[in-house]
């Protein structure tokens, strides 16, 4: 993407009313929305949020399916989520909204038991040893998330990595966690539940192409 192209985007994404944009310091200070989402949606809606959302194509998906729950997109990246922003403005998706921050403030932006789950579409895997804090389900970002899920809030893990899918279920099987659901290759899978194969990203649908496995885990914290 040329860096015009990233300059529109950004310059549009601070005209729309579905994105929020808060600096490190004002998330860190206090968040004004921490705790009242609901000023926001204006409705008490649960709330469901992708992590790492890219163009927020679950995000939109999810929002058209279910259009009594709010949906948040997370992401750094701005002129990649442009377009689900854009496409939730031109459809008129009222319970949708992205915001541009780093994951690893998420407990900061929700107060405690103020989301219902999570969903984590494709994250990059983090492979090296150096990145395991950087992994979105290592034991301190699960940590975050229990914090902001209400009891028995679900979060959900779909990757085309191994590694990923590997080191999540033997992180959740050795502390203790619950796991609802886990499979190697979901889509080979009768028992996979129909909400996580009807809905897919840009590029789970390239992988398919190229017949490569989709995993998926769904599992409960217990802390």
């Amino acid at each position: 993407m040329g860096s015009k192209n990233k300059l529109k985007r950004f310059r549009e994404n601070e005209t729309f009313s579905n994105v929020i944009q808060p600096t490190r310091k004002e998330v860190i200070d206090g968040f004004s929305l921490k705790g009242i989402w609901h000023t926001h949606f204006n409705n008490n809606n649960p709330i469901i949020l992708e992590l790492g959302c890219g163009k927020g194509e679950y995000t939109i998906a999810l929002a058209r399916k279910n259009p009594n729950i709010n949906y948040i997109g997370i992401d750094l990246k701005g002129a990649r989520f442009w377009r689900g922003a854009k496409t939730a403005l031109e459809e008129n998706l009222t319970n949708v909204a992205f915001i541009r921050t780093q994951i690893e403030l998420i407990d900061l932006l929700f107060n405690e038991n103020e989301v219902a789950e999570i969903w984590i579409t494709f994250p990059d895997p983090q492979i090296k040893y150096t990145r395991t804090k950087h992994r979105l389900t290592n034991r301190e970002f699960l940590k975050k998330y229990h914090h902001i899920l209400i009891p028995d809030g679900i979060v959900n893990l779909k990757t085309d990595s191994e590694f990923m899918h590997g080191y999540t279920l033997g992180l959740l099987h050795g502390e203790g966690h619950e796991i609802l659901y886990a499979h190697h290759d979901i889509y080979k899978n009768f028992f996979t539940p129909i909400e996580v194969t009807s809905t897919q990203t840009f590029y789970e649908s390239q992988y398919l192409e190229k017949e490569k496995p989709i995993t998926y885990i769904q599992f409960k914290l217990n802390y």
